[in-house]
């Protein structure tokens, strides 16, 4: 009986991890499939509004089953709709129409570095040494990845757009830090998501103006690297691959292992989205953006998997919003 349980329990983490590095994946083709489409003359908010608007149509079914959470939990929702969904995916397809596409998902993820540096000197709570070590790693990565020895060689504009989507990340990492020792109360985070693309997609419609958008962009081709692609195969890419089943594998992994597990292979979200943009994309990263980048996700591993100090309850930063709700939301 012990074998068989012992057996059963490798298979389910077995199909966890691996519906992880699935989710990774999905995530890590967004920008990939996203730039082409901005670059065939979308506008990067129409884009991200496309994105989350048919996304938030196919997750329809799931908010409706969870409409208790409209009562239950206004504020999540709120902070998950305005900076986890509209925030982030608007600064992060604005910042990859000016620079690189995995230049702006390395800088998104100082984010696990900025919530320790809120918890550290605004919230005035503790980190563990090793939590501090992650964040000099993963600053002194980004140093590298936008070779500031030449002077930001790359757009600054740009550059400011992807930190001000990893802004949004530490946003949405404090406000669902709020309830978030619910326990058996805590919100089931498949509804939160689908509020959350619902709302953001309110939001986005309001700042995008999609009645103004050109549509005909997308009964036409865009242009990968030399290769023209249909440009709604691109859209359903975005919407169904990148969106709805990244999300939906990702909270299925998190459920099958532990949140810091998931948010290590969360990590590999920017080198796949990186080896992406190089193999479809043709953007080609040096040596030292290279190294800098692994940096970053060594720094970015590290807070990860560093535990909070003692008698602190500060959160653990780590992955995308939607993997820092699905750890919260499922972990026992």
């Amino acid at each position: 009986m012990r074998t068989y349980a012992s057996s059963k329990g490798s298979r389910g983490k077995g199909l966890g991890l691996g519906l992880a590095v699935g989710s990774a994946i999905a995530f890590g083709g967004s920008g990939v499939a996203a730039k082409p489409l901005i670059e065939a003359g979308l506008d990067p908010l129409h884009v991200v509004w496309l994105r989350v608007t048919g996304a938030a149509l196919v997750m329809l079914p799931l908010a409706w089953r969870h409409r208790a959470l409209l009562r239950s939990r206004p504020a999540l929702l709120a902070g998950f709709g305005l900076l986890g969904v509209a925030g982030v995916q608007a600064f992060y397809f604005a910042a990859i129409s000016r620079i690189p596409v995995g230049v702006a998902l390395l800088v998104e993820y100082l984010a696990p570095a900025l919530v320790l540096g809120w918890v550290r000197f605004v919230q005035r709570r503790p980190v563990t040494r090793a939590a501090a070590v992650g964040v000099v790693l993963a600053v002194g990565g980004l140093a590298c990845v936008v070779e500031v020895w030449a002077g930001l060689g790359f757009d600054a504009v740009g550059l400011l757009l992807a930190l001000a989507a990893a802004c949004c990340q530490v946003g949405y990492f404090v406000l669902s830090d709020q309830g978030s020792d619910s326990g058996d109360e805590a919100p089931d985070p498949l509804g939160v998501i689908a509020y959350g693309l619902l709302l953001g997609a309110v939001v986005l419609t309001a700042v995008s103006r999609p009645w103004g958008m050109d549509w005909s962009v997308l009964a036409h081709t865009a242009g990968m690297n030399g290769t023209e692609v249909p440009a709604w195969l691109l859209l359903a890419w975005i919407v169904l691959l990148a969106t709805v089943v990244a999300y939906v594998t990702g909270v299925v992994s998190v459920r099958r292992l532990s949140p810091q597990v998931a948010g290590v292979v969360a990590c590999l979200e920017a080198v796949i989205a990186t080896v992406l943009a190089w193999v479809l994309l043709g953007e080609h990263l040096s040596a030292p953006q290279i190294v800098g980048g692994a940096v970053v996700l060594l720094g970015a591993f590290i807070a990860q998997s560093s535990a909070p100090a003692k008698n602190s309850s500060e959160p653990i930063a780590g992955g995308s919003p939607e993997r820092q709700l699905s750890a919260r939301g499922t972990a026992t």
